[in-house]
């Protein structure tokens, strides 16, 4: 018995393989778009684990000097005092990061790679030696030093001794930090009664770029989910019509006799099979989709947070099997609705043909009370909610709620153009939409969603581009930037450039700690361009000329937020105590920002020379300037650039920052339509019963054909009316609530109409064309076809 219930089942799918691929492609595009993500974030946190095992960051704790560097000689000290500490000296080599480590002191697991090898070992003491990937070390000129590829060394990062890098980066007795050993003597003298000015950062438990980038991958995870959503409305609605389709078989097996739970059990079986191989189809599209976002991924994070990511997409466990999980998971979400009706409804019920459509009349009440639940617990989490949970908290609950509530306002808006219809035809037109509302209602609920993931994304995307073109011209405000290769250069670089230029402005800064947030303290010169370029989101009487002083400082929105310092709080700096003065906007900054004078910067921060100068000048002399400099100092072209050199590469950054959200727009767009079309094919079939009266009375096909076009338009075009209110409200969470608590600045919210009516007409043109094809199926309906209606049981 179970074989030949297994055999009517399946032959359901043989009389329908449109119906069997919609339900296969629409789960396989799901489960890409989030394999496809979930891959991306893999790939990038594998390469900071790799840098914080490859470097110690968060497993050990870590002795910092307030001045930046650490001379070697107190690192003697502390060795003969007892302390168990290992050097570490760190920057930048040709763009990319240069660590030199001892072999010999630092702690077990963060020495490079092969050092098990004795002569490895002695090579790398006696003459250096350069441990990186291939790609790492073809981006670096010859240094005369020995190179060893290693794929396992962290991407954009060179490892060599102590004594090679402080060659290398002209950092002769001076040291980054200390790494600290775990195992210490027992009786150790305090660290500052053997040198002051240092302290121990205690271990983190991770690296910090994993930490600063939990919100990039957070909005990555959450676009992935998203267009898995969408995707899963095709599931739902070609499961559901499966389901619809099938009444009459089910309905023979249990009057043969067939057990209801075998019954049950026969079907959740067929789509747990077709559910692994669409996922497994699925896996397979998001390595492509992922393959071709990383780039920019890597890019953004390169360019946003300063840390490198593996160009080379690896098949881990993780999301490939996370994928074939969230296919199964979704599946059975999508199933779970109809097998529940199934093992309820009466036996014969399954004869009636809108049985399907009257249980989804039934339930019409119930799911407008649920979405009305979920947008007042939407409005609840955005006026008494906190942290970044509660933000996306908000946009599920808004995004779902408006989902659900879909159908219900449609099927309202229908029912009142029904009761101004003028003719039988027209009426008959509102009528019969109405009936299909329940069919297409999950494909409509997609095409909601996808628009409106559009509309909040754009409007936050260029209300970011505009407040960020607009910060760049007030922060640029310097003609031409230099750029020394040392100190040295740089002092002589200065001498020659003061008689030359209307003013040279030194832009120097430190990297130091504040309330326990990562920051950067910058010290710029007392003058103009700053008093009138950077504005004040808030800020004390005088607070410029109090600044200039050296009466206090003033921190970027981002610092202000995190710490919960308001004006007037105090802040330390190297051990001294600064007011805060003003708050300024600082977009694009992931981490916190102090400014201070000139003056100042120098007693806090002695051993930080400048090594970057903007330069205040005639536009017109910028490129004579340029040549004398490459003449005069061999400066590099990489080494001076204009003002408007430096903004079209921030925006290059900041452009290829949002492709990856732009391109999950469009996919997600994409399967929103794939969905209209499927659900149109099959409801195509369905729908012969409702049609044929209407031919029989003198409606042509090619004119049912059009109908069938005017109808998809208007769904489409009442879905856009109001994806729109839905796209802004998420927008305004975007803005206010979810960059607030992830990024630390919120952005001013602007509304670009064109854009929005280029998406109306985008929704439109893809409901024509998901139409088209039914439309026209239905236009080549054979008579003998329609006639048969007249003659079938139904």
């Amino acid at each position: 018995m179970t074989k030949a219930g297994l055999q009517a089942l399946l032959s359901h799918w043989l009389r329908n393989p449109v119906q069997l691929f919609t339900l296969v492609v629409g789960l396989s595009l799901a489960t890409a778009l989030w394999s496809g993500v979930q891959a991306v974030n893999a790939e990038a946190r594998a390469s900071y684990d790799a840098a914080a095992e490859t470097l110690g960051e968060g497993q050990f704790a870590q002795i910092t000097a307030t001045t930046g560097t650490i001379p070697q000689a107190d690192y003697i000290k502390l060795r003969r005092a007892g302390w168990r500490v290992s050097p570490v000296v760190e920057g930048r080599l040709d763009g990319v990061r240069l660590i030199g480590i001892d072999a010999l002191t630092s702690p077990g697991g963060i020495a490079p790679v092969g050092l098990n090898e004795g002569d490895l070992t002695v090579d790398m003491i006696t003459s250096g030696i350069l441990f990186a990937t291939q790609d790492t070390l073809d981006q670096i000129e010859d240094y005369g030093v020995q190179t060893l590829p290693n794929p396992d060394v962290a991407p954009g990062v060179i490892l060599t001794d102590v004594g090679t890098a402080q060659r290398l980066l002209d950092m002769d007795g001076m040291l980054s930090r200390l790494i600290v050993a775990p195992a210490q003597p027992v009786i150790q003298p305090p660290l500052a009664d053997v040198v002051s000015g240092l302290s121990v950062r205690p271990p983190q438990g991770g690296s910090d770029v994993a930490r600063l980038t939990d919100s990039f991958h957070l909005n990555l995870t959450a676009f992935g989910l998203l267009s898995f959503a969408v995707g899963i409305f095709i599931v739902h609605g070609a499961i559901g019509l499966a389901f619809e389709q099938r009444r009459p078989v089910i309905r023979t097996l249990r009057a043969l006799g067939f057990p209801l739970g075998r019954l049950v059990g026969l079907i959740a079986v067929e789509l747990l099979v077709i559910s692994l191989i669409a996922g497994a189809i699925g896996v397979g599209l998001g390595y492509i989709v992922a393959a071709a976002l990383l780039p920019d991924v890597a890019a953004t994070i390169s360019g946003l947070y300063g840390a490198s990511v593996s160009g080379t997409l690896q098949l881990r466990p993780e999301w490939w099997l996370s994928g074939l999980l969230i296919a199964v998971g979704g599946t059975a979400m999508a199933a779970a609705a109809s097998l529940w009706q199934l093992a309820r409804m009466p036996l014969l019920a399954s004869a009636r043909p809108r049985a399907w459509a009257m249980q989804a009349g039934r339930g019409r009440l119930t799911q407008g009370a649920l979405a009305l639940g979920l947008l007042v617990t939407a409005m609840l989490l955005g006026w008494l909610g906190s942290g970044l949970a509660a933000g996306f908290g908000m946009l599920a609950a808004l995004l779902i709620g408006a989902a659900l509530a879909l159908p219900v306002v449609l099927d309202r808006v229908l029912a009142f153009g029904a009761s101004r219809a003028k003719s039988v035809m027209a009426e008959w037109f509102w009528a019969d939409t109405r009936q299909q509302l329940p069919g297409l209602s999950l494909a409509l609920m997609a095409l909601l969603l996808a628009m409106a993931a559009n509309v909040g994304v754009s409007t936050m995307v260029s209300s970011f581009r505009l407040t960020f073109t607009g910060f760049l011209d007030q922060r640029l405000a310097s003609e031409f930037y230099v750029y020394a290769d040392d100190a040295e250069q740089a002092a002589a670089l200065r001498t020659y450039l003061e008689p030359r230029v209307d003013k040279v402005l030194p832009i120097q800064s430190a990297d130091q700690g504040v309330r326990g947030l990562p920051s950067e303290i910058y010290g710029p010169t007392a003058h103009a361009t700053y008093r009138d370029n950077w504005l004040f989101l808030n800020a004390a009487p005088d607070a410029w000329a109090r600044i200039e002083a050296g009466e206090g400082a003033a921190i970027n929105e981002q610092l202000a937020r995190r710490a919960d310092i308001a004006i007037g709080d105090e802040i330390t700096l190297a051990g001294r105590q600064f007011a805060v003065l003003g708050i300024y906007g600082d977009y694009g900054n992931p981490i916190g920002q102090v400014i201070v004078t000139e003056t100042t910067f120098e007693t806090l921060f002695p051993n930080v020379s400048p090594l970057r100068f903007g330069l205040r000048m005639t536009p017109g002399d910028v490129p004579a300037l340029a040549v004398e400099l490459r003449d005069t100092f061999g400066l590099a072209e990489a080494n001076m650039v204009n003002q408007a050199g430096i903004k079209a590469f921030s925006l290059d950054v900041f452009d290829r920052t949002f492709t990856v959200t732009g391109a999950l727009n469009v996919l997600t767009l994409a399967v929103a339509g794939f969905a209209i079309l499927m659900s149109l094919l099959t409801l195509a079939t369905m729908r012969l019963p409702q049609l044929a009266p209407v031919w029989a009375q003198g409606l042509t096909r090619a004119r049912l054909g059009r109908i069938e076009i005017i109808r998809a338009v208007l769904l489409a075009l009442l879905t856009a009316a109001l994806a729109l209110p839905l796209g802004l409200a998420l927008a305004w969470t975007l803005l206010a609530v979810v960059n607030v608590e992830a990024f630390g600045w919120r952005l001013p919210m602007f509304l670009f109409p064109l854009d929005y009516a280029r998406l109306a007409v985008f929704a439109v043109v893809a409901a024509v064309l998901a139409a088209l094809w039914p439309a026209r199926k239905l236009a080549r309906t054979r008579p003998a076809d329609l006639l048969k209606v007249f003659s079938n049981e139904r």
